[in-house]
């Protein structure tokens, strides 16, 4: 993995999880029954991982 892709990819992670906190934050569950949004860290997390994917596929693949 070259750095550029490193850094996309943190970057991706980072906003992610920024987002999914907000996410908790502003929408939530009200109940509490949600699995991924009734906890800041599950919504953290899960922000962060979908983050980092969307990112990741902006990245270049190397030829051979």
């Amino acid at each position: 993995m070259t750095k550029k892709a490193m850094i996309l990819t943190g970057i991706g992670i980072l906003i992610g999880a920024i987002s999914g906190y907000a996410y908790y934050h502003y929408v939530g569950c009200a109940s509490g029954t949600c699995a991924i949004t009734s906890k800041p860290l599950n919504s953290t997390l899960y922000g962060s991982l979908m983050g980092g994917l969307l990112f990741n596929m902006f990245v270049k693949k190397e030829k051979k």
